[in-house]
C-alpha cells in the first residue's frame, strides 16, 4: 500500500507541476466544449434562395418559413447560385416554376425545395396543379450526405495524420540528440527544415494518391472535376500540416505533449471547414483555419467541377501559410544551436 500511495504521491506531483498538461485537461474541454455550444448551440440552417419571377406573396411564405428569399434577375440568380450565396432560385411562367438547386449541401436543398413547394400553393400566379420543373446545377437529387461531406474528410484525414506524425518525428530527432548534432555542423537551418519538408514529402505525395484515390475509386464519393487537381490540392494539403507540425514540435517537450496540439489545433478547424453554419460573428475565424481554404478547393473541384481558376485563391494561402510556417521553424531552430 505504501509502495502505490508513494507513486500515487509521484504521479499528482509530476502533474502539479507540468502547467502545460494541467491546461490541457482543464482549459481545453471547456475551450471545444464552448466552441461546440457557440456553432451548434442554436444552430439554425440559413437556408436563402433567388426569387426572379414570384409574386410578393411567395416570398412573404418563404419568410414565413424561416426561408430568406432574395430578388435577382435572371442572370444574378445563376451567378448567386454558382458562387454559393443562395441554395435555389424560382422562376414562375405560366403558373408554372423553374426551380434551379445547389444539391452539393442536400440537407439545405431538401429545405429550400420544400419550402418553396409550399410557399407556391398561396402564391397568386402559381398553379400548384402543375408540378414544378426542377433542375440540378451541382449535385443530383438525394445526394448521399458522405459524398458532401467526403471532400472536407479527404482534407482533414490527410492533414490530422501529417501533422501528428511529422510533428512527432522532428521532437524525436531533437530529443534524441541528433538535430543538435546537425546544427553542430556547417548546415544551415533553412536546408535542416527543408530537407524535412522534402524528406517527408516523398510520403505525404504517396499519401495523397492512396488516400485520394481510395475515396474516389473504392468509396465512389462524388467526383465530377478532374482527379489531378484533387491530387494537387492533398498534395498541398500534407505540405502544410507537415510544416504546421515541425513549428508546433519546436513547441513540445515530448510526444505526449505534441498530441496536446491536436485537441487545440486540429479539431477546432473542422467547425469552421464549411460543414456547420457559422454563426455571425464566428463567421471572420474560418479566414485564419488553413482547412477552411482546403475543404473550399476539394468542394469546388469534387462537387462543383470548377478548374484550377476557381481554386486558384485557396491554393495561393495554403501555399503562403506553408511557407511562413517553413519561415518560423527556421527561425526557431536558432535555439537549439548548442555549439
Amino acid at each position: 500500500m505504501m509502495r502505490v500511495s508513494a507513486l500515487a504521491l509521484r504521479i499528482v506531483t509530476q502533474l502539479k507541476n507540468d502547467r502545460r498538461t494541467l491546461a490541457m485537461m482543464l482549459a481545453a474541454p471547456i475551450l471545444l466544449l464552448s466552441l461546440v455550444y457557440l456553432i451548434l448551440g442554436d444552430s439554425v440552417p440559413v437556408v436563402k434562395v433567388a426569387v426572379v419571377n414570384a409574386p410578393v406573396e411567395l416570398e412573404e411564405s418563404l419568410e414565413d418559413l424561416n426561408i430568406m428569399p432574395r430578388r435577382y434577375d435572371e442572370n444574378g440568380a445563376r451567378r448567386a447560385l454558382e458562387q454559393g450565396e443562395v441554395i435555389a432560385s424560382i422562376t414562375i411562367i405560366s403558373g408554372k416554376s423553374y426551380i434551379e438547386v445547389d444539391g452539393s449541401n442536400p440537407t439545405k436543398a431538401k429545405v429550400a425545395l420544400a419550402g418553396l413547394e409550399q410557399a407556391k400553393i398561396g402564391s397568386m400566379s402559381s398553379r400548384p396543379d402543375l408540378a414544378s420543373e426542377v433542375s440540378y446545377i451541382y449535385g443530383y437529387e438525394d445526394l448521399p450526405t458522405f459524398d458532401n461531406f467526403g471532400s472536407t474528410l479527404i482534407g482533414f484525414i490527410i492533414f490530422f495524420f501529417v501533422f501528428l506524425v511529422s510533428g512527432i518525428s522532428l521532437l524525436q530527432e531533437r530529443t534524441s540528440g541528433t538535430l543538435e548534432k546537425m546544427l553542430s555542423t556547417p548546415i544551415r537551418r533553412w536546408e535542416i527544415v527543408v530537407g524535412y519538408v522534402l524528406g517527408f514529402g516523398l510520403f505525404t505525395v504517396l499519401q495523397s494518391v492512396l488516400i485520394s484515390w481510395f475515396c474516389v475509386y473504392i468509396l465512389n464519393v462524388m467526383m465530377v472535376g478532374q482527379f489531378a487537381l484533387i491530387l494537387l490540392i492533398t498534395l498541398f494539403t500534407a505540405v502544410i500540416a507537415l510544416t504546421l507540425g515541425m513549428l508546433m514540435s519546436t513547441l513540445a517537450n515530448n510526444e505526449f505533449q505534441m498530441i496536446q496540439f491536436v485537441p487545440l489545433i486540429v479539431i477546432p478547424q473542422v467547425f469552421f471547414s464549411g460543414l456547420f453554419d457559422l454563426p455571425p460573428g464566428m463567421e471572420i475565424f474560418k479566414w485564419i483555419m488553413p482547412l477552411h481554404y482546403i475543404a473550399d478547393a476539394l468542394t469546388e473541384v469534387m462537387i462543383r467541377g470548377k478548374g484550377i481558376v476557381t481554386i486558384s485563391l485557396d491554393l495561393a494561402v495554403i501555399v503562403g501559410c506553408s511557407v511562413i510556417f517553413m519561415i518560423l521553424n527556421t527561425l526557431l531552430l536558432k535555439k537549439y544551436r548548442r555549439i
